[in-house]
C-alpha cells in the first residue's frame, strides 16, 4: 500500500510540472498532495501498530483488582460487575444554605 502511495504521488508530482493546462495542474497537485498524505499517514499507523500490545496480552478487570489489592496489601475481593455507588441516605437536616451578599453599591468606587 506504501508504495502505491509513494507511486501516486510521483506521478501526480510529475503531472503537476509536465501540464500544460490548469486542468491538468490542478489534477496532478491533487494526486501528489493525496498520495504525500496518504504515505505519512500510512507510515505513522504502521509505526504505531508495531510498538502497540494486541488486545490478547492485555489484562482484565479480575486481573487488574487482584494486582491493584496485592499492591496495597489487601486482600482481593469479588469483582463486581458495575461500579456504581449506592446513592446516599437522605440526611434529616437541610444542607447549610451560604449567606446572600448585598448588591454591589452603584457609582465610583473610590
Amino acid at each position: 500500500m506504501r508504495w502505491l502511495l509513494v507511486v501516486l504521488m510521483v506521478a501526480g508530482f510529475t503531472l503537476t510540472f509536465l501540464a500544460k493546462g490548469p486542468a491538468l495542474l490542478a489534477i496532478g497537485l491533487a494526486m501528489g498532495f493525496v498520495g504525500f498524505f496518504g504515505l505519512v499517514f500510512a507510515l505513522a499507523a504502521d509505526r504505531v501498530s508495531a510498538s502497540s500490545r494486541p488486545e490478547t496480552a492485555m489484562l482484565g478487570a479480575e486481573d487488574l483488582a487482584a494486582m491493584r489489592a496485592r499492591q496495597t496489601g489487601a486482600r482481593p475481593g469479588p469483582v463486581a460487575a458495575t461500579s456504581a455507588k449506592p446513592a446516599p441516605a437522605a440526611s434529616a437536616q437541610p444542607a447549610a444554605v451560604a449567606p446572600k451578599r448585598p448588591p454591589p453599591a452603584s457609582g465610583t468606587t473610590s
